[in-house]
């Protein structure tokens, strides 16, 4: 992947995310649709994965055929409201290797605190991708891979249902060698750091919390 920002428009996705946004949407649809809306997204966000082949029967005949190559991939979930993206792209790749990231959001410097982080080993050579619904201000997102490579990751990518235009410049700032997939860009944050138009916390509407 090459582009610092991929938005996925698939009228699915779209339709999705429409209804996601809605503030009457109860929390079993929203939760159901970030499931399926996450499978969209990690369609794209895995198009180039390294292929290899290997040597098949068929019902026919013996062939040689296309499967993954290397380690298998780690997915990180920035939590807590990453688990909801990471839920829809296990189903998918349910090999995938799983890692989690704990940081929380200082109400009053919008700065992200650490509280936990256990990822898998050989980060190094795997592909890592992290995911989290809400690119908003860009800070937790930014500290979450300065960790991974910390911890060895050398690629990365970046999964979210909404982004700010602050958090993609600040992720190209920080980290222009990981590419962003998302839904949608929307217009701005507001003096809160939430996104706007937005759909709310993503977090609290998943988990239904406030």
């Amino acid at each position: 992947m090459t582009e610092h920002l991929t938005i996925v428009r698939h009228p699915l996705v779209q339709h999705k995310l429409s209804i996601m946004r809605e503030k009457h949407t109860s929390t079993a649809s929203f939760r159901q649709l970030l499931r399926e809306i996450s499978q969209l997204l990690a369609y794209e966000i895995t198009r180039e994965l390294p292929m290899t082949t290997r040597t098949i029967d068929t019902p026919m005949e013996p062939m040689e055929a296309p499967v993954l190559a290397g380690k298998k991939l780690a997915l990180i979930s920035i939590l807590r409201a990453g688990n909801g993206l990471l839920d829809g792209v296990l189903e998918l790749i349910p090999s995938a290797r799983v890692g989690f990231v704990g940081l929380y959001r200082d109400e009053e410097t919008l700065q992200p605190v650490q509280y936990y982080f256990k990822v898998p080993d050989s980060l190094e050579d795997r592909l890592v991708i992290a995911v989290d619904p809400m690119l908003a201000t860009g800070n937790s997102s930014a500290a979450a891979v300065d960790l991974l490579k910390q911890a060895g990751a050398t690629d990365i990518r970046f999964l979210c249902l909404l982004a700010a235009p602050e958090g993609v410049e600040r992720m190209r700032e920080a980290h222009p060698d990981v590419p962003i997939v998302t839904a949608a860009l929307d217009e701005r944050l507001n003096e809160k750091g939430y996104i706007v138009p937005g759909l709310g916390d993503a977090g609290d509407r998943m988990f239904g919390t406030k």
